[in-house]
């Protein structure tokens, strides 16, 4: 007898666990009903910003076809929320007004836009509401609202100087919209970068056409625009900064309400082990955003200092592999089978990628220390542990600047701003955990005149060009052998670039490279 999985979202991470659980709905091993609370199937969010500016295309953005699915046998409800989950009785009820049962069932809701707390607009995260003129960038009719503004070269205020919020600003001014950033503190990222980055990053940002407004505390909205619509945000210090459309980019929150409703316990996402299995219930699982691996053993050394939810595709996308394999040996061989495969491996650290027209950055691990800050620089040197050292070098003339920490010569963190091929090269060495050379002004030159033609920085085919989806050059390399000549082509056979996209230019090169040598 198959078993029935019920997967709670419709989004990248729940279409990627549905494509890796096809095989066993085809054959009859797994029955799979997905609801989702869109009324559009699966899509790529990441890249909704792009959307709003014009550069792609909602079809271009697709990851999941209903009717497909449907085809070979999932059951998908579009449109239709989780309203109750009975876990003595193992039902969901749904807002259609049908019950269904399971056998098994998956959280995979994701995370909302943070509503800030300001005067003019409604936080309460069950159903905020927001003033025409005001948006997040969260779903394709959020991107609708900012292609209209950037159509018309409206002035764009965004809220928030992360990485999502700061990609928008710069292309929305360069598709001729008039872009001001108002963040908290004297740079953006100013939780990830340290401020001799921060500064140049600032004034590469503003050299591009955004306007920056730092050291900024938000206290309310003004709605004097046409129809009651958003005219400035309101600084506390009185002043206020015009526009025509507010874009929220202030960080998401897990969506755990529905777990919370069923009494599992939560932190800052949903508590799952390393089997991604929430606590004290065996038939429920959760992946993604919304899920916050954290095991109950108060001796794990991993949980013991583990954060919430990343945020990011690419964790995601690997548990929704890792929670298929285990979902179809439980159903196919049983429980003690499925708990004998090897638990889901640890994420690595993050990397923070800001690619765009004129302004390149990248920043990963501990980078706050300074050259000659001893008590930061000798911290955890017990032992015998090395002490920690800091290479640092900037052009801010020319927007450049490099900061390396390391510790017994191996990447501890690094921050690149307008070094595109020095990031490139230390992105690689951090997450091999490689030895930096001795000399690190090596590091510097891969950037200099000399290799302004040079193409990839790294010719080994093992390094990863698409970080979310885990796909290295040598296996774009293949699929280009074999036939595959865009980047389209290339996500399709790999699915490289079907994160957050800043992986593009990189597969065009492998491409034209490929191109290249064989007319030559």
């Amino acid at each position: 007898m198959s078993e029935r999985i019920v997967v709670v979202g419709f989004g990248p991470v729940a279409a990627r666990l549905v494509d890796e659980l096809l095989p066993a709905v085809r054959t009859g091993l797994v029955q799979l009903l997905v609801v989702g609370q869109e009324t559009e199937a699966a899509y790529n969010r990441v890249m909704i910003a792009e959307l709003g500016v014009g550069r792609t295309s909602a079809q271009a953005l697709t990851m999941a076809d209903a009717s497909d699915l449907e085809s070979d046998g999932v059951e998908v409800r579009l449109g239709v929320t989780v309203k109750r989950i009975d876990r003595a009785r193992q039902h969901v009820a749904l807002s259609d007004g049908s019950t269904e049962h399971y056998d098994r069932l998956v959280f995979a809701t994701g995370s909302r836009p943070v509503i800030p707390n300001l005067t003019g607009l409604n936080p309460d995260p069950s159903g905020p509401v927001l003033p025409a003129g005001v948006t997040t960038l969260r779903d394709l009719r959020d991107a609708a609202v900012l292609r209209a503004a950037v159509t018309g070269g409206k002035r764009v205020v965004v809220l928030g100087g992360g990485v999502l919020g700061l990609e928008t600003a710069l292309a929305a001014s360069e598709e001729g919209a008039r872009t001001t950033v108002v963040h908290n503190g004297p740079f953006p990222l100013g939780r990830s970068i340290d401020r001799g980055s921060g500064s140049v990053l600032t004034n590469s940002l503003r050299a591009s056409g955004v306007r920056m407004a730092g050291n900024a505390r938000s206290t309310g909205v003004e709605t004097a625009g046409p129809g009651g619509s958003f005219s400035a945000l309101l600084l506390d210090d009185g002043s206020a900064i015009d526009g025509d459309l507010l874009v929220l980019s202030c960080g998401v929150r897990p969506r755990i309400e529905l777990a919370e409703g069923c009494g599992l316990p939560t932190g800052a996402g949903i508590l799952v082990d390393h089997h991604l299995r929430t606590y004290h219930e065996p038939h429920m699982f959760a992946i993604g955003d919304c899920a916050e691996v954290r095991c109950p053993d108060a001796a794990c050394v991993d949980c013991r200092t583990a954060s919430g939810p990343s945020g990011l595709v690419g964790p995601g996308w690997r548990q929704a592999e890792w929670l298929a394999e285990y979902l179809v040996v439980l159903a196919r061989d049983g429980q003690i089978a499925a708990d004998a495969l090897e638990a889901l491996p640890k994420e690595k650290p993050g990397v923070i990628v800001l690619k765009a027209r004129g302004v390149n950055l990248a920043v990963a691990g501990d980078n706050q220390a300074d050259p000659w800050d001893e008590e930061l620089l000798e911290a955890g040197a017990t032992s015998g542990r090395a002490r920690r050292q800091i290479s640092q070098w900037a052009d801010p003339e020319h927007g450049r600047y490099v900061k390396m920490t390391t510790r017994g010569g191996v990447l501890e963190g690094l921050v690149a701003v307008g070094m595109p091929r020095t990031a490139a090269e230390l992105v690689v060495l951090f997450e091999r955990s490689s030895e930096l050379p001795a000399d690190r002004s090596l590091l510097l030159r891969l950037d200099g005149p000399d290799q302004l033609d040079s193409g990839a920085t790294s010719n080994d085919p093992q390094r990863t060009v698409c970080r979310c989806a885990g796909v290295s050059a040598a296996s774009i390399e293949d699929s280009v052998v074999e036939g595959c000549s865009s980047v389209a082509e290339v996500s399709k056979a790999t699915r490289a670039g079907t994160g957050c996209g800043g992986c593009h230019e990189d597969i065009k090169g492998i491409i034209e490279k490929h191109f290249q040598a064989a007319a030559a």
